[in-house]
């Protein structure tokens, strides 16, 4: 995210010891980007684990009855 965010929003070459008001826009933008997609990530692999383990558990109680 850093690397990324840095070369999208900062230039190369730097023409002042601290960042411009546009910069800091961007990296702002670009850093929450990154932060909503991890969280949306997080609940959707939560999601995934809780439904493989429902699944596992009644192919485990199908399997014990027969």
């Amino acid at each position: 995210m850093t690397q990324a965010c840095h070369r999208k929003c900062v230039p190369p070459f730097y023409k002042e010891s601290e960042l411009s008001k546009g910069e800091c826009v961007c990296l702002d933008r670009c850093v929450a980007k990154y932060l909503e997609v991890h969280e949306r990530m997080g609940k959707k692999l939560t999601e995934l684990s809780l439904q493989d383990e429902e699944l596992l558990k009644r192919m485990q109680q199908g399997s014990g009855t027969a």
